[in-house]
């Protein structure tokens, strides 16, 4: 993965962004829509109108780090735009950078072993 460390936690902003907008304009969008601190250490990922961009923006405790990706031939997999924001696991965000339907990843549940008594 391109982020160190591995991503612990991600969070998907539901509606699309201005493109033209970098760090600052991102991390107030962060603030300010989300309601989240930018500089938690999680990654957020916004997307562009048609589906085929996304952008991540992550504090890596030095600075603000801002990811593109588009996708050729192709669109991310999106839920319907609405306002919020989504938490993804670790398996989920992978997915979606990758460019496959993170819907489809589902975490096992495991039953909690019981104690020998």
């Amino acid at each position: 993965m391109i982020l160190p460390g591995g991503v612990t936690r991600a969070y998907l902003a539901t509606r699309p962004v201005d493109f033209r907008k970098g760090h600052a304009g991102l991390a107030l969008v962060v603030q300010n829509v989300l309601g989240h601190d930018p500089y938690n250490g999680a990654v957020y990922l916004f997307r562009s109108k048609r589906g085929d961009q996304l952008k991540c923006l992550v504090w890596d405790q030095t600075g603000l780090i801002l990811i593109y990706k588009k996708l050729e031939g192709g669109a991310f997999a999106w839920p319907k735009p609405a306002d919020g924001v989504i938490r993804l696991s670790p398996a989920q965000f992978a997915a979606l950078f990758e460019g496959v339907d993170w819907r489809a990843v589902r975490a096992e549940r495991r039953q909690r072993p019981r104690l020998a008594g």
